[in-house]
């Protein structure tokens, strides 16, 4: 399982890196913010433990949404002035905080869901103002592979660590964003603070795929069989976040 988790960071790394590639670094960031990772990992768990855990992983991994949406946020204001070190470990601070503040809480299932389903878009409007950049971009094969390699590095350390501390500890751990931690350490010294906004920008957007797909999850599993709910999350997750790449075409179009 540690193995196929980490091929799916590698996999991850590597899709949003060639997007960027072709499309530019916004359209690799909304890849990178989908369930590329988490839907793979989430059709293993309904095979091997049944859509009861599935169920309880999906509203744990809901509970720790807005603090990734608080971390990309604080990357990208710290990115103007500071170097990508600083920003990751301020972003890495911010998130354990809001994370341990979210576990905390005694909150109804819904208020979880629903702050979790409205953290992307507060998130965007959170971020700096940034030129819209499109577009390709020039990403060396050794720049991908040094990021695969530092992917795979933080999340072995991540998976690994996790089994020597509590479970509430375990589970924030496991739910730090990999791509959302390594891509802009490349991107803010390469190709600078605009490319980053606008990674992390697209980052935040894909976010509402992966927030639509684990909701989906939840209203799913205890209507339909394992496979139909997943379909259905996997389904809706892809729709909405077509939905949001069309509402954003039309904003650009129409803005001045």
């Amino acid at each position: 399982m540690l193995l196929f988790k980490l091929a799916l960071v590698a996999l991850s790394i590597f899709l949003a890196s060639w997007v960027a590639k072709r499309f530019g670094h916004a359209v690799g960031g909304a890849l990178a913010g989908m369930p590329v990772i988490a839907g793979p990992i989430m059709a293993l768990v309904l095979i091997d433990h049944g859509p009861v855990l599935a169920h309880d992983i999906a509203l744990a991994t809901l509970v720790c949404v807005p603090a990734t949406v608080a971390h990309i946020v604080t990357f990208t204001h710290m990115a103007k002035k500071m170097p990508w070190p600083l920003c990751l470990a301020l972003a890495m601070t911010v998130f354990f905080i809001v994370s341990l503040a979210l576990v905390a809480l005694d909150w109804p299932d819904w208020m979880r869901i629903m702050l979790a389903a409205l953290a992307p878009a507060v998130g965007l409007m959170s971020m700096p103002r940034v030129k819209k950049q499109s577009g390709g971009i020039a990403i060396p094969a050794l720049e991908i592979v040094a990021r695969i390699l530092a992917a795979i590095t933080l999340a072995g350390t991540i998976i690994v660590g996790a089994d020597y501390f509590p479970a509430s500890i375990s589970g924030i751990l496991l739910a730090i964003p990999i791509a959302g931690s390594i891509l802009p350490c490349f991107t803010l010294p390469t190709y600078g603070y605009q490319a980053t906004v606008n990674l992390l920008g697209g980052f935040a957007k894909g976010l509402n795929g992966f927030c639509t797909f684990f909701i989906g999850l939840l209203l799913a599993l205890p209507v339909f069989n394992a496979a139909p709910a997943f379909l259905l999350a996997l389904s809706a997750a892809f729709a909405v976040a077509l939905l949001v790449y069309r509402i954003n075409q039309r904003l650009a179009r129409s803005s001045p």
